[in-house]
């Protein structure tokens, strides 16, 4: 499958999660990339059917719960990782106390 976003929105939302979630990065990694002990994810790529981290050199992929088409569905897709993540890890997400 060809990647359905252009390489100027990707490299938008790998800076994006780069620069303001990459503590969500690292829980994501930690409960659903099989890397718990994981001290740093870098997102390095986005297609419609994952999103992709590198964590210690390594590639860990975490796929989406549906296939993406459009940009504005990644946000929603991250959004629902990062709920499982905490769930997954028993972290309360940010604005639930």
């Amino acid at each position: 499958m060809s990647n359905p976003f252009t390489d100027e929105a990707i490299a938008a939302i790998k800076r994006h999660m780069n620069d303001d979630h990459a503590d969500d990065a690292l829980l994501i990694v930690r409960a659903l990339g099989g890397r718990p002990a994981a001290t740093a994810a870098i997102t390095t790529n986005v297609d419609g059917e994952a999103i992709y981290f590198e964590v210690d050199g390594d590639e860990v992929r975490i796929p989406w719960s549906t296939t993406l088409s459009e940009r504005a569905q990644v946000r929603t897709e991250v959004v629902k990782l990062y709920e499982q993540a905490c769930s997954v890890l028993g972290v309360p997400t940010r604005g639930s106390h």
